[in-house]
C-alpha cells in the first residue's frame, strides 16, 4: 500500500506542469545558456592562465623599475646600458659586436 500511494505522488509531481517547466529550464540554464557548466570550466581557465600572466608581468615591472633606478642613480650603469643596448659610442672610438654561440 505504501509503494502504491508512493508512485501515486511521484507520478502527480512529474505529471505537473510547473514542475515540467522547471525542469525543462533548469535543463536548459545547464547545458545551453551563456552561463553553462561549460563556460564556468573555460572561464576558470581563463581566469588561471590571466592570473599568471599577471604574477609574470608583475614581477617584469618591478625588476624595470629597480632597473630604471639604478640607471638614473648611477652614471657608469647610464653609460654602460646605452653601449650595450643602443650601440653608442664617443666619438673616435670603434665598436666590435662578439656574437656568443
Amino acid at each position: 500500500m505504501n509503494q502504491k500511494k508512493a508512485q501515486i505522488i511521484i507520478l502527480r509531481i512529474v505529471r505537473n506542469k510547473y514542475v515540467i517547466t522547471f525542469l525543462i529550464f533548469y535543463f536548459w540554464l545547464f547545458f545551453f545558456d551563456q552561463h553553462s557548466v561549460w563556460e564556468r570550466i573555460g572561464n576558470e581557465d581563463t581566469i588561471e592562465s590571466l592570473e599568471k600572466e599577471k604574477a609574470y608581468f608583475i614581477e617584469k615591472i618591478e625588476t624595470d623599475k629597480n632597473r630604471i633606478h639604478e640607471l638614473k642613480t648611477n652614471r657608469k650603469n647610464l653609460e654602460k646600458f646605452a653601449r650595450e643596448q643602443y650601440l653608442m659610442k664617443k666619438k673616435g672610438e670603434d665598436i666590435f659586436i662578439m656574437i656568443e654561440e
